[in-house]
């Protein structure tokens, strides 16, 4: 019988809970942790972490221990020990670059690195999937299967888990139907979803492109702010109506809207990197501090929708030579790039150069 949750759905699962506040259990190398995420973290909770024999550590990433000024000994972590009074105000502060500016002094941070992090990279990998702010709060455990059992906890094995927190999570065709649009009036739209429970993908497809030929595409993360609020921050509302109209133009083409808001960092982090824009700092510096790499979006789930749909080559609609790289390494032929300059205003300058500069977009 297969009634119960095998390890893609016991995943889906832990990320609930961790957005939830509620902890889960995570196993390997014969040691267990009880894992918690910093941003769901309660008062309660943190009390009853306080209760137990072992002493709690904190894991950021090595982009956040930088901003921090703390030792990042354990290559993408760092395992902080707090202070012995440490509240959730400092597990928060630590954890959270809100108040960074105005109180910049957050230790000195003493880092761990003794024994094996294993389990704390592949905690922070989770946690960071569930799309909240890449810090746990964890603490070994002696007998994990009666813990977890006692609390009612999921427990996930590290070595069976890290292969999915790799991977693209393999989608399906659930619903289409035609959908006239202003810029294109011949258009369908077809919705992916990924077997892991996260969130669906579109595919827009703009006349009857042939499948034996180099199909104009684009690949368009998703972007509330720019796409249905218009907002001047970003070029993206811009982008994906000029690449509509541009496959409206030619007759054919798909236009995948990807659920990777905020270069694959979610809305609210992408609010917070706002918010440190607002305080001076570059869209690669926010991200930084916020603890995250420079772009956290997974560009395989294109190239695999396109595949599914019958397509091996593209002439791709991008300035950003990564999204080549990556849909080629998923192997998908990019026979030309189309660049779509559109949407530079007094408001986005900087943040174009930034991109131009950082990330290496060709703008």
């Amino acid at each position: 019988m297969s009634f119960s949750p095998d390890i893609v759905e016991r995943l889906a699962r832990a990320r609930a809970d961790l957005r939830m506040g509620v902890p889960i259990v995570l196993t390997g190398g014969g040691t267990a942790l009880l894992v918690l995420s910093v941003e769901t973290l309660s008062a309660t909770r943190l009390q009853d972490v306080h209760t137990l024999d072992s002493a709690p550590v904190l894991v950021i990433t090595a982009r956040r221990a930088e901003t921090l000024k703390a030792r990042a000994y354990d290559g993408e972590v760092a395992r902080i020990r707090p202070p012995q009074d440490a509240g959730l105000a400092w597990f928060l502060g630590v954890a959270n670059p809100d108040d960074d500016l105005r109180a910049p002094m957050k230790g000195p941070l003493a880092s761990e690195r003794e024994g094996s992090a294993d389990l704390h990279r592949a905690a922070v990998k989770l946690i960071k999937s569930a799309r909240l702010l890449p810090a746990a709060l964890v603490l070994p455990l002696d007998n994990a299967t009666r813990f977890s059992l006692e609390h009612g906890l999921t427990m996930i094995p590290a070595d069976l888990a890290a292969p999915h927190l790799q991977a693209t999570s393999p989608l399906h065709p659930v619903a289409h139907a035609r959908m006239p649009m202003a810029l294109a009036d011949a258009g369908r739209l077809q919705i992916f979803r990924p077997e892991d429970g996260g969130e669906e993908h579109y595919a827009i497809e703009v006349g009857r492109p042939p499948r034996d030929k180099p199909v104009l595409a684009r690949l368009h993360s998703a972007c509330f702010t720019g796409d249905v609020l218009g907002s001047l921050k970003c070029d993206c509302g811009p982008q994906l109506h000029a690449a509509l109209a541009q496959m409206g133009a030619e007759g054919a083409g798909v236009l995948l809207y990807l659920n990777q808001e905020g270069r694959g960092i979610g809305l609210a982090n992408k609010m917070r990197a706002y918010s440190l824009q607002d305080q001076g700092f570059d869209t690669v510096e926010a991200n930084h501090r916020l603890g995250f790499e420079d772009d956290e979006r997974d560009f395989r789930i294109g190239s695999n929708i396109l595949k599914k749909m019958g397509f091996s080559q593209v002439r791709l609609l991008t300035n950003n030579p990564r999204k080549i790289d990556m849909m080629e390494s998923a192997g998908l032929s990019v026979t030309e790039r189309v660049a779509l300059k559109v949407g530079e205003n007094a408001h986005n300058r900087a943040y174009l150069a930034t991109k131009a500069a950082k990330s290496g977009h060709l703008l």
